[in-house]
């Protein structure tokens, strides 16, 4: 399945394209999605008594009535519903003069738990609250137990962010067009979707290029080659220096995870900066990590600079405040004189809650020096006190992430079951790779150290953004239930000898 990603006015260009420079026209396109829903209906639903296919006023509904007339030739007993009538002139309109049997009014709809419904009301286009009427329709579907196929996208579901606008259909199976859309991939709505299937209806893969993509579904594919790949003449500070900035004595645990991620992704050399109050409390804990002590903000600068720190994380179990707000001000001037990746979580993005603007001045002024001066990883809380502005939920997640980025002038993680990446640039990812057993304390501070563990490597911030999610959420999978943070830095070398090979080097 292609990474790509429409979203629904994309789309619309895509069928305009392909429309122009033919060999089919709408209709043709509209045939070969009614074809290719009705395959779908008789190859996973084929012991279904009876097809009930609502249509709506658009083309979503001209689909349907083609997939209603396909499945009675195929000896399927079908009814088709339609509500308004499509425009006339319009390929909705000749999918309706086509179909050889009587179309019943939408309110007579009525299935069983042994017939299966094709949800033709509306496509990934949809940007309003289903009425009354149709929430109606909805419900009834829901109650009659039959398996809902859904033509494009759910009813009810918005294609460009997932939410469910008002109410929505639940299916067992949806059949999108040339390429899925954002809200296949972003909850609620991914969670309506059943199995998704992309059928190929006629448009080029040429009317791509046209339309210009910048989002994808978060795979391998777009980050591979970017991986750090060991030299075999290379030695520890070549491989990069990671370094990771611990809390007190009662709040060490989440740096070390971090550092021990950054290690397993590779950093050749990775430092733990302590306080004086947690030295020993950390000693107790690390063999092949580094510890130094970093009371002031000014020593750990030092520090950074000196040891030829390439790639830095600051905020999980650091603690929330003052110091914190200095430490990371400090940092960002430090990349001034020697630019380094950083990445900013949990303790270092509430520390700014008061005053985010003050922030985001510092990585505008490290910024002038670098693409994106940093990696900031909040979760939808942490996101919320960072941007409050950016946190209704009503707006697509994307939309947030690549309006947070553009705002810090660095690459964004939005963490969740469908986490979104965001690069200042405009790109952006959405992560479905990834398990609910990640759900547990400590998971984000792995995460927050394999993207460091890849910035020490002079990987390119967004690249080792997705790849440290991906990975991360790999690792997850092969553990399963039972999983708790400790157990995720060991499996990433699995994961990473899955992506590069058994050898891993030039």
């Amino acid at each position: 399945m292609s990474d790509e990603l429409l979203t629904p006015d994309q789309m619309a260009q895509a069928d305009r394209l392909a429309i122009a420079g033919g060999p089919l026209d709408g209709y043709g396109l509209m045939l070969n999605a009614g074809r290719a829903v009705a395959a779908a209906v008789l190859a996973h639903f084929p012991h279904a008594r009876h097809a009930h296919v609502l249509c709506g006023p658009g083309n979503n509904g001209g689909d349907g009535l083609v997939a209603a007339r396909f499945l009675r030739e195929a000896g399927m007993e079908v009814s088709a519903y339609l509500g308004p009538a499509p425009r006339e002139g319009g390929d909705a309109a000749r999918a309706l003069a086509d179909f050889p049997d009587t179309v019943r009014p939408l309110e007579t709809f009525c299935a069983t738990p042994h017939d299966v419904v094709v949800d033709a009301l509306f496509g990934a286009g949809l940007a309003r609250p289903l009425d009354d009427f149709f929430a109606t329709l909805v419900d009834k579907a829901r109650l009659s137990g039959a398996p809902v196929v859904a033509v494009d996208l759910p009813s009810g579901v918005s294609g460009q962010s997932g939410a469910v606008l008002g109410a929505a259909m639940a299916a067992r199976h949806t059949v999108t067009f040339f390429r899925r859309k954002p809200g296949h991939l972003l909850f609620p709505g991914r969670g309506l979707c059943g199995a998704v299937e992309v059928a190929d209806i006629g448009i080029p893969r040429r009317a791509l290029a046209e339309i210009g993509l910048d989002l994808f579904e978060n795979t391998p594919r777009l980050w591979r080659e970017a991986l750090p790949v060991a030299d075999p003449l290379s030695h520890k500070y070549i491989r990069g220096h990671a370094g990771v900035f611990s809390g007190g004595p009662a709040a060490t645990g989440a740096a070390r995870l971090a550092a021990m991620a950054a290690a397993r992704a590779g950093a050749g050399a990775v430092t733990l900066l302590s306080p004086a109050s947690a030295l020993l409390a950390n000693a107790a804990h690390l063999t092949a990590i580094m510890l130094h002590r970093a009371d002031e903000a000014e020593d750990a600068a030092q520090f950074v600079v000196s040891r030829k720190i390439s790639g830095a994380v600051i905020g999980p179990g650091f603690g929330v405040g003052e110091r914190c707000r200095v430490f990371v001000q400090r940092l960002l001037a430090a990349q001034t004189m020697r630019p380094f990746g950083l990445v900013l979580d949990a303790d270092a993005l509430t520390s700014f809650q008061s005053d985010p603007q003050s922030l985001f001045a510092g990585l505008e002024a490290a910024g002038a020096r670098t693409t994106a001066p940093a990696v900031l990883t909040p979760h939808e809380g942490e996101f919320g006190r960072l941007f409050p502005d950016l946190a209704d939920a009503n707006r697509s997640k994307v939309e947030r992430a690549r309006a947070a980025a553009s705002r810090c002038a660095s690459v964004l993680v939005l963490k969740g079951p469908d986490t979104v990446v965001a690069s200042p640039d405009g790109r952006a990812v959405i992560n479905i790779h990834a398990s609910p057993y990640l759900a547990t304390a400590g998971s984000g501070d792995v995460l927050a150290g394999l993207v460091a563990g890849f910035l020490a490597q002079s990987m390119p911030p967004f690249e080792a953004a997705c790849a440290a999610v991906w990975i991360h959420g790999d690792c997850a999978r092969r553990f399963g239930p039972g999983l708790i943070a400790e157990d995720l830095p060991a499996l990433i070398p699995s994961a990473m000898r899955d992506l590069l090979g058994p050898a891993g080097v030039v």
